[in-house]
């Protein structure tokens, strides 16, 4: 069972001057609230991994995760993205149809030697049949048809791409092309594709569909899905996969089982079928291994931050939905959970006004970061405890000093 401690680190007022000093250092550790528990220890052959609880966007695991790497056939997730917001918004329309120019053809049509839905020069194809394509069939062809019927180009259909993924909160991700084919430049990371993901899962359901979609057949020709997840009995029904020299095998994948559905991204495996294992092991770990915990309720009283000259010295904190943790279920790491903001906060402080966040790491990974606001007001206190308050923070301040030399 886990165990709680919970520690009222700043002193009162009316303990006076003498537990001042002694209190300010456990003032400056802004630690309010600590929670203990083991994370099971696992370890992944991938050298980029990211996995995350789809509905609170938990951390379950990290490795190496803002380390670029060149995207592959991933960079679709960001071309559908931006054929699906286009769609949503009405700017396209799914019976409307597009050209297959030359380039479109031989870049990544049938003479590439690359995947392809096999388009035939010069005929029209509808986007609807172009969406499947590419997600089902991961066709160059489609992603450079679709680019050049939206931006007249697929140098400037990329510009779209990149500026998109700016708009989004996506820093790193750079797009050179819309398939993905090797273009200096290119990059994602795994932290950036788990969020493209997730993002594509929340905005846009009916599009989400085709990713479990098990096959698609265009020009005569079926062809499978090629996400290896789909066949396995796991509640896999996403994303899609990746492949380069230079980085080796990648993938970007979601499974919903038992009422709970994590999204994970993958790169760096030298094989198919090393990527096909690790991911699964991952995707079973994080569906088997953590229990969800809920600590506090909306609203409820989390913790206490200490108020600088006001008419009380602490004010509650709470966050505006549930508190939970994903608890590893056996595991000898520690799961630890601390209230951090920059303090002491300055009266007068306003009912919801925003204060610092409950953050949660497990082992060295920060999981979570919950935000915290006010539960209530606190006007700005008489001029004897304002003067009491400033020379406990000068104390506080001369002990950070000290400590920091």
């Amino acid at each position: 069972m886990a165990s709680y401690i919970f520690e009222d680190r700043p002193p009162g007022r009316g303990e006076g001057m003498r537990v001042a000093l002694a209190a300010a250092a456990a003032i400056a550790t802004l630690l309010l609230s600590v929670f203990v528990v083991n994370a099971q220890p696992f370890e992944t052959k991938a050298r980029q991994a990211l996995m995350i609880d789809a509905e609170t966007g938990t951390i379950l695991y990290s490795k190496n995760p803002d380390d670029p790497f060149p995207p592959a056939s991933l960079a679709k997730l960001m071309t559908m993205e931006v054929v699906f917001r286009a769609v949503k918004e009405g700017r396209l329309k799914l019976e409307q149809t597009f050209p297959v120019s030359e380039n479109a053809w031989r870049t990544g049509g049938a003479p590439s030697g690359t995947s392809t839905m096999f388009a035939a020069l010069k005929s029209s194809i509808q986007l609807s049949d172009l969406i499947q394509g590419v997600i089902v069939q991961a066709a160059n062809d489609g992603c450079i048809i679709i680019a050049e019927g939206m931006a007249g180009s697929e140098e400037k259909f990329a510009e779209l791409m990149t500026q998109r993924a700016r708009e989004m909160g996506l820093q790193v991700s750079t797009f050179r092309n819309s398939s993905g084919l090797p273009a200096d430049g290119q990059k994602v990371t795994a932290r950036e594709l788990v969020w493209l993901a997730t993002h594509i899962w929340r905005e846009y359901p009916d599009f989400y569909r085709i990713y479990s979609q098990p096959d698609f057949t265009w020009n005569k020709i079926t062809q499978r899905n090629r996400n290896p997840l789909l066949k396995m009995n796991i509640g896999a029904d996403g994303m899609g996969t990746g492949y380069t020299e230079e980085s080796g095998y990648a993938i970007v994948a979601s499974v919903e089982r038992d009422g709970r559905r994590v999204f994970a991204a993958m790169s760096g495996l030298t094989s198919d079928r090393e990527r096909a294992e690790e991911v699964r092991k991952m995707l079973d770990w994080g569906i088997d291994g953590f229990r969800k915990s809920q600590l506090f309720a909306v609203g409820e009283t989390v913790g206490q931050a200490k108020i600088y000259g006001g008419q009380k010295a602490l004010v509650p904190l709470a966050a505006d939905e549930p508190v939970s943790i994903f608890m590893p279920t056996d595991s000898p790491d520690e799961v630890v959970a601390k209230i951090v903001y920059d303090g002491p906060v300055v009266a007068p402080i306003e009912q919801g006004q925003a204060i610092g966040a409950l953050k949660v790491w497990v082992g060295k990974t920060l999981s979570q970061e919950i935000p915290l606001r006010a539960t209530e007001a606190v006007p700005v206190g008489p001029i004897h405890w304002r003067a009491y308050d400033a020379v406990a923070e000068l104390l506080t301040g001369w002990i950070r000093r000290a400590r920091s030399s």
